[in-house]
């Protein structure tokens, strides 16, 4: 399940922090916010990556998904980029679940 979730939140950390200049350019968010949003909200990603060694590290990745989401405010787009990488998470945990129990049923 760690392996599947890591894999979701490093992409999303990719696509996020490249929502920045995206941010700056195209819907003109003040660089400091900007800078703050987006590149904060990738290195939220990678922290949670280190924190799903522990249960409560897969609630705080739901909560970077929300995040996500809301970065639609900033940039209407985001309201669906942030959907799509709430579904592939919810995939990713609820698979990667599935998968651990039927290895412990084995």
């Amino acid at each position: 399940m760690r392996g599947l979730c890591s894999a979701m939140l490093l992409l999303q950390a990719i696509i996020v922090g490249l929502s920045t200049p995206v941010m700056i350019t195209v819907e003109h968010v003040s660089k400091p916010m900007a800078l703050s949003v987006g590149l904060g909200l990738a290195a939220v990603c990678l922290i949670t990556i280190v924190l799903l060694h522990w249960p409560w590290g897969y609630v705080i990745g739901f909560i970077v998904q929300a995040a996500t989401v809301a970065t639609g405010f900033l940039v209407p787009m985001m309201f669906f980029i942030g959907a799509m990488f709430a579904a592939l998470w919810y995939g990713a945990w609820r698979l990667g679940r599935k998968i651990e129990a039927d290895k412990a049923a084995s």
